[in-house]
């Protein structure tokens, strides 16, 4: 700890904190020190996506098959690998993004410790200690104030209403605000996890995993499947040890072995290993793709979440508005300038120097040492016009306090003239002795600038219809600010007073920064039917003339309300909802109340944010954003964070997610079909006591030539429609025709075919024929769901689907293909056989679609005369 020179801080008789108290207060945990987590840690990221029902069912598979001695028909095993690989790389690539967000810069704070000024790190701050909170600096520890110097602080962060604060001694400051200006010493009465900030943020530490419909639908599948796989795959190895003779011939010759690998096959066919590695490729993709685009998607499911959003909560502060401060313009007041002494020069409009005067002692009343939020922007409104610094005589400091602040103007003596020049352009330059003519003959004038309510009700005389203007303006989300003039000098800049006898002279009108792409994204949501709602800390009539500026309801006047008349009954909230775009005065806890409100009328809701006191609402939410300049606590709840802050991306952001769910609905059919006809010759095998008609790496091959790569393409393919409820319902309905018409086909062939060829199925050599032909059939059937999927066909998807078919024959002809996955070409009277049981497959796949929907139509009658609603 170095001392530093305490030049600016002023002399105080408090000593502080000895060293020694310091010391005990750290040793007993009483330090500032807070155990911060931006996102979960490696291990439980690891932890989630290796330790899966997927994963396990697997695992268990390709160990049986590994203890045979087939290796080869263990490949189906790889995608575990693969599946977990995707998920920790592209969580972890997450996790690094954001932690390098989070770090914030390293700065030491001023304390009061015996006797003296000390500077300690962050960390360092003790509970009682006397904090020093100058202007620029974050409080880092919750206080109360002993001393103050105008200290105004900016605790948007923390309750999310942008205008700043003047505190008084004895009042609570909490850790997380903005000093924007003054100074004050505070004793610090909560640090680390006991302040305001951390008890605020420590319900968000929670991890909460997104709620994916797509996951959700392939567990309820792998769940299914789980319950049917065991006893299956028991059912299916007892039946195989049946065909080879019995145990003990299928111990004495090792015959065992195939059959554990013929019972793993029809296991392995169950599970839909394909959708689960490709949902986890196609969100890493769409993860990536908008990582190009500064977005950072933190969990890949949330990508899903995005296609099924209808309703969308927005902060103002930092996603509508950029939470800077513009200055419009100065309207003068009518005829009231004509009230002031002043004369004009010659050849100079009275109105146009008075305008110029006004605008001067405007910039003059801002130009203090440490200008607020809105002083600045004055400032650099101004500058931009050519204004510089005027002289000031004396002036009175803006305070929260008074709501005013005023200059004292020199009285210059004429300079011989208008001093006007004409710069480039025509437009007129102002110069010290210009102004000099526009000041009375003879005493000082006086400029006032603040609060028009304040500074109204201090003048003599009526001034309605000047406050009428100013509620119009402030109606339209303005920040008005009134100008106004006296001819005396202020007696006492101790304890200034207005002179009653000022004049009003000029409003000026301020507003908060509206994002270029607020409008045009905000269209964009109401075209795709997602409803969207300004949730703000900040007055509602303020907030409702913003959503007015960017056409938040279309042509439609959006509806404002004051959050503190909402109802804290969950259900009469979500009905006074319904009836509201924008809220005003919203408290955190309300946030997160009105995101619970819509969920209560199934709503799925994204939330974005940006403070400390959007964090519980953005952790709540379905969807949660955050924006790159949010708090640390705030983006490590969030699902998403727009790295450079920009809006616009959420359209990008939701229209990837529809393009996910939309495709991966349409390619789940094809594993689906593979799952149902599996299980459905797995029952048929195990009821008939016959060999299994293929091997797992059969189906290995023909999954990846029908459902694998193709399904991978087609999810990439653009897709804009919006999400429907209802997935695995769709997709079951769609894949029940395929697999049953397969499963018939594999079964028949199996029953009829050795018979018909003479095949002797314990013989090795005929077998092998058998599951030649099976998989050729598979093959076949494999290509019509493909085109099925893929229709329409008069694209490049019929393309796409002719090619994997060739792929797939060529492929039988490379003998090292071949032999691998034991391909077997028929030749001769297999041939002919073969060529029948493909004609006959078509037909029954024919059938089997022409059925479907009448079977559909059928059942659904009966259901509904039952009293089942579908």
């Amino acid at each position: 700890m170095s001392a530093t020179a305490a030049v600016e801080i002023p002399e105080i008789s408090e000593t502080g904190l000895t060293v020694k108290e310091v010391s005990q207060r750290i040793e007993s945990g009483q330090s500032n020190a807070v155990k911060t987590s931006t996102s979960r840690s490696v291990k439980d990221i690891v932890r989630a996506n290796v330790f899966t029902l997927f994963n396990g069912i697997i695992f268990v598979a390709m160990v049986m098959v590994l203890v045979t001695g087939s290796w080869r028909d263990a490949v189906f095993g790889f995608v575990i690998i693969i599946n977990t690989g995707i998920g920790i790389f592209t969580e972890l690539k997450a996790k690094r993004t954001l932690d390098k967000l989070s770090i914030l810069v390293a700065s030491d704070f001023l304390v009061r410790r015996d006797g003296e000024d000390v500077e300690v790190p962050h960390n360092e701050i003790v509970l009682g200690d006397l904090l020093w909170i100058r202007s620029g600096e974050q409080v880092p520890a919750d206080g109360q104030i002993i001393q103050t110097w105008g200290l105004e602080l900016d605790e948007s962060m923390l309750t999310g209403e942008s205008r700043t604060v003047r505190h008084k001694v004895g009042e609570q400051v909490y850790s997380g605000a903005t000093a924007v200006s003054g100074m004050a010493l505070v004793k610090v009465n909560a640090v680390g996890n006991h302040s305001y900030a951390a008890t605020l943020t420590a319900q968000a530490k929670v991890y909460k995993k997104t709620v994916s419909d797509l996951n959700k639908g392939i567990n309820t599948i792998l769940k299914f499947m789980t319950f049917l796989v065991v006893p299956l795959c028991i059912l299916l190895i007892l039946s195989q040890i049946h065909t080879v003779g019995g145990w003990d011939a299928a111990l004495s010759t090792g015959e065992w072995r195939q059959a554990v690998v013929s019972a793993v096959a029809g296991v392995v066919g169950m599970i839909p290993e394909g959708l689960v590695l490709l949902t986890s490729l196609n969100f890493a993709v769409a993860a990536m793709r908008l990582a190009r685009h500064n977005t950072l998607v933190q969990e890949l499911e949330s990508v899903e979440t995005l296609a099924r959003v209808d309703a969308l909560n927005l902060d103002k502060t930092g996603t509508i508005t950029d939470g800077g401060i513009a200055f419009n313009q100065l309207i003068m007041l009518g005829s009231r300038w004509r009230e002031l002494p002043a004369q004009p020069t010659e050849g100079g409009s009275f109105e146009t120097l008075t305008e110029q005067a006004a605008t001067q002692a405007l910039y003059d009343c801002c130009n203090e040492e440490q200008p607020n939020g809105t002083g600045q922007a004055v400032l650099a409104g101004l500058k931009a016009q050519g204004y510089e610094p005027g002289q000031v005589e004396s002036r009175v400091p803006f305070s929260s306090a008074r709501k005013w602040s005023a200059v004292v103007k020199p009285i210059l003596p004429p300079a011989g003239g208008d001093s006007r020049s004409e710069s480039e352009g025509g437009r007129t330059e102002i110069t010290p002795s210009h102004l000099a003519m526009t000041a009375p003959a003879s005493g000082g004038e006086t400029w006032y600038m603040g609060a028009p309510e304040v500074i109204i009700s201090a003048l003599d005389g009526d001034y309605s219809d000047v406050l009428q203007q100013v509620n119009d303006y402030a109606n339209d989300g303005n920040r008005v600010l009134l100008v106004a003039c006296s001819t005396t000098s202020l007696a006492d800049t101790d304890n200034p007073q207005i002179d009653p006898q000022a004049k009003p002279v000029a409003l000026v009108l301020c507003s908060e920064k509206i994002r270029e792409d607020a409008e045009q994204t905000l269209a964009w949501f109401r075209e795709q039917g997602v409803r969207c709602r300004v949730i703000s800390g900040d007055n509602p009539v303020t907030v409702g003339a913003i959503a007015r500026k960017v056409r938040l309801t279309g042509e439609h006047e959006p509806r404002f309300m004051d959050a503190r008349e909402l109802p804290e009954d969950v259900n009469e909230l979500a009905r006074v909802l319904e009836n509201v775009d924008v809220l005003g005065r919203v408290l955190p806890n309300q946030k997160k109340a009105i995101v619970q409100a819509l969920h209560t009328q199934n709503h799925v809701v994204a939330m974005t944010g940006d403070g400390v006191n959007d964090a519980l609402a953005i952790k709540e939410a379905d969807l949660g954003i955050a924006m790159g300049n949010a708090a640390p606590a705030t983006k490590a709840v969030a699902q998403v964070v727009l790295v450079d802050s920009k809006f616009s991306h959420l359209p990008d952001v939701v229209a990837r997610g529809r393009q996910v769910m939309a495709n991966m609905e349409r390619v789940a059919s094809l594993f689906l079909v593979k799952t149902v006809y599996s299980a459905l010759i797995s029952l048929g095998v195990v009821l008939t006591q016959i060999p299994y008609p293929y091997l797992p790496r059969h189906i290995t091959y023909i999954g990846a030539l029908t459902i694998g790569m193709p399904a991978f393409i087609l999810a990439l393919a653009p897709n804009t429609r919006r999400y429907i409820p209802g997935f695995l319902k769709r997709v079951v309905t769609f894949a029940l025709p395929g697999g049953i018409a397969t499963a018939l086909s594999v079964l028949l062939t199996a029953w009829f075919l050795p018979g018909i060829m003479g095949w002797d199925v314990t013989k090795n050599v005929d077998l092998s024929a058998l599951r030649a032909t099976s998989a050729i059939i598979l093959f076949l059937m494999g290509v019509f769901v493909l085109a099925r999927v893929a229709q329409p066909l008069n694209s490049w998807r019929g393309i796409l689907v002719a090619a994997f078919a060739a792929a797939g024959v060529i492929g039988a002809f490379i003998p090292f293909n071949a032999n691998f996955f034991a391909l077997i070409l028929p030749t001769g009277t297999t041939l002919v056989a073969t060529l029948i049981a493909l004609g006959g497959s078509a037909l029954i796949f024919v059938i089997c679609l022409w059925l479907a929907p009448l079977v559909g139509k059928v059942s659904g009658k009966l259901l509904r005369q039952h009293g089942f609603n579908i």
